[in-house]
C-alpha cells in the first residue's frame, strides 16, 4: 500500500479552500492546515483531543449553507469513535471528515493506533450511516477527494499517511485569538450583534 505525505494531502484538500470552514484534530492535523496556510477559518484544537468531528458537527449544524471540513487523526478518532455516530444519525449535508491514519499516536512516542491492528475506520463510518465513505492510498484518489471535500453531502475519508513527521508549523496558540478571529471572519459584523 502507498503511504502519502500528510502534509501534501492536505495542502491539496485546502488549496484553493475558498470559505471552507475547517476544524482541525489536535497535533499533526493543526500544524497540517497551518502548513497549508494560516486562515482566519482554520480553527485548530489546541488541547481538545478526541473533539474535532463533534466540533465540527454543531459548526455544520448551525452554519447548514457553508461547508465545514473537519481533519483530523486516527488516534483522535478512536478517542471519540461514537461521533461517528453521532454524525451519521444526524446526516449533515455539509460536512466532510478526513482522518490522517498513520496507525501511530504521533505525538506521544509512536504507540500503533488500533488502525495499525486492522481496525476499519471506513467500515464503521459506512455502519455509522455515511453513504459516501472510502480509503485513500494513492495521489490519483486525491482528485476525487477534493472534489467530494469541495462538494456537497456529507462524507469521510480514511486517508493512509506516511507515519514520519513533518517539520512544526504551529498554529496560533492564543484560544481567545483563534475563536474570535474564526467567529469574526465567519460572521462578519453579526458577531458583535451578540455580544
Amino acid at each position: 500500500m502507498t503511504l502519502l505525505n500528510r502534509r501534501e494531502v492536505v495542502a491539496c484538500l485546502l488549496n484553493p479552500r475558498d470559505d471552507l470552514l475547517v476544524i482541525a484534530g489536535l497535533g499533526a492535523p493543526a500544524w497540517d492546515i497551518t502548513a497549508a496556510g494560516d486562515h482566519a477559518l482554520n480553527f485548530p484544537m489546541w488541547g481538545g483531543m478526541g473533539g474535532a468531528i463533534t466540533t465540527g458537527l454543531g459548526l455544520a449544524l448551525a452554519q447548514p449553507l457553508k461547508r465545514v471540513l473537519v481533519v483530523t487523526g486516527d488516534g483522535e478518532l478512536l478517542m471519540g469513535l461514537n461521533s461517528l455516530a453521532t454524525v451519521g444519525v444526524s446526516q449533515p449535508k455539509n460536512l466532510a471528515i478526513v482522518v490522517l491514519d498513520n496507525e501511530v499516536y504521533g505525538e506521544t512516542g509512536k504507540q500503533k493506533t488500533h488502525t495499525g491492528f486492522g481496525v476499519d475506520l471506513m467500515s464503521v463510518a459506512s455502519a455509522c450511516g455515511f453513504a459516501n465513505s472510502s480509503i485513500i492510498t494513492s495521489d490519483s484518489e486525491l482528485i476525487t477527494l477534493k472534489k467530494n471535500v469541495d462538494g456537497s453531502g456529507l462524507m469521510f475519508a480514511q486517508v493512509k499517511v506516511d507515519p514520519q513527521p513533518d517539520e512544526l508549523v504551529l498554529p496560533p496558540r492564543d484560544g481567545a485569538l483563534l475563536k474570535n478571529r474564526f467567529r469574526e471572519a465567519l460572521l462578519g459584523d453579526q458577531c458583535h450583534l451578540s455580544n
